[in-house]
């Protein structure tokens, strides 16, 4: 065999090893679509469900409005005087939208220093984790979209001040999601898996 043969078996298999699936599934509001489309989401979210107690429809209403389910997620970059680029307007990035910070202490807390928030399993384990945190912390339902989405979006700490009363597009926004957490779960009853 040729070296310029296996140099490029070599790169395909590297290639193939290194890529990943990240665009949003097809249709969006629609939570059986979703699964069937993507059965290893719905495993990762009932694995999330079974660890921490969060319900499917309440990752999936999250993730959705977090990422539209893309797995490589950014924030918009920020800029000066219109055309001057400073960087991210934060560190979140993946599925969850987690932040630097937030991730790393989940890693170290969890022992799970390998875990990437590109990567559906880890990001829905990482959910599940904050939310019942915020749970504990904060004597909220897993079951209430809404105020999770506030406590995950504000963090705790502002969830507890009450940041996001002077956030009425925020307010807005976690009403949203909850809608979509409610849509979510009568999908969900109704479809098979």
């Amino acid at each position: 065999m040729s070296r310029f043969l296996r140099a490029s078996i070599l790169l395909l298999l590297l290639a193939s090893c290194g890529s990943g699936n990240f665009s949003a599934p097809r249709d969006l509001d629609n939570a059986c679509s979703i699964v069937r489309e993507r059965p290893r989401y719905y495993s990762a979210m009932k694995a999330t469900e079974r660890k921490w107690g969060i319900p499917v429809h309440v990752q999936m209403a999250t993730i959705h409005q977090e990422s539209k389910f893309i797995g490589d997620a950014k924030t918009p970059h920020k800029f000066a005087l219109g055309i001057i680029p400073l960087g991210r307007q934060s560190s979140a990035y993946g599925y969850s939208q987690a932040l630097d910070g937030t991730w790393e202490e989940y890693q170290k807390e969890q022992r799970r220093g390998s875990a990437r928030r590109d990567r559906i399993d880890d990001a829905t384990d990482f959910m599940g984790w904050y939310m019942d945190q915020t749970e504990k912390g904060l004597g909220i339902s897993k079951w209430d979209a809404r105020a999770h989405y506030l406590a995950y979006h504000e963090g705790r700490t502002g969830y507890a001040r009450g940041t996001y009363n002077d956030k009425p597009w925020l307010l807005a926004v976690s009403q949203k999601v909850a809608d979509r957490a409610d849509l979510y779960r009568s999908q969900l009853a109704s479809c098979r898996r």
